[in-house]
């Protein structure tokens, strides 16, 4: 593996680290403010896939024969499209931003931001980066597979995500 792709893989990594981080924070105060967690079962299965999302990228990436030393510009684009979608979504919702499903009594649901146009624009920004990520450094499986994985778990999330949201309206 060339030193860009280690780089990009690392920082991709410590975004998503930092993620949790806030999630974390922002579960805690919803938490306080009397936020009950909903679909916690799934919960690792998710952390799990993006675990091993990681660990697949790395492990293709090192077997490859073939050398990416060129970076492929407008998969970047996508990518740092999906970026500023990301942001946009976590700002939009600001403490109520979390990777976990908590249902907080009494509070509306954000209908603005990329939230106006579409209901889950966070999980569309995740298929994509499940897509372009390993593409961008020669993981060509790891871009097929974990999409579909992801598409298999959010056949869960979504409808229970649906069902808290409903009650909040």
């Amino acid at each position: 593996m060339t030193t860009w792709i280690w780089f990009f893989i690392l920082a991709v990594i410590i975004q998503r680290v930092t993620e949790l981080f806030i999630a974390k924070s922002n579960e805690k105060w919803m938490k306080s403010v009397g936020g009950i967690e909903k679909g916690e079962k799934h919960y690792k299965w998710f952390i799990l896939l993006h675990c091993c999302f990681f660990v697949c990228i790395v492990a293709e990436t090192s077997l490859n024969k073939h050398d990416f030393a060129e970076i492929n510009y407008f998969l970047l684009l996508i990518f740092l499209a999906a970026q500023a979608v990301r942001v946009w979504c976590m700002q939009t919702l600001g403490k109520f931003w979390n990777t976990k499903i908590i249902e907080l009594p009494g509070v509306i649901v954000i209908k603005k931001g990329p939230y106006k146009y579409v209901k889950h624009p966070n999980y569309m920004v995740v298929a994509v980066e499940l897509f372009v990520i390993p593409m961008l450094v020669g993981a060509q499986l790891t871009a097929v597979l974990f999409p579909f994985l992801h598409l298999l778990l959010l056949r869960i999330r979504i409808p229970r995500e649906e069902k808290t949201l409903t009650k909040a309206t």
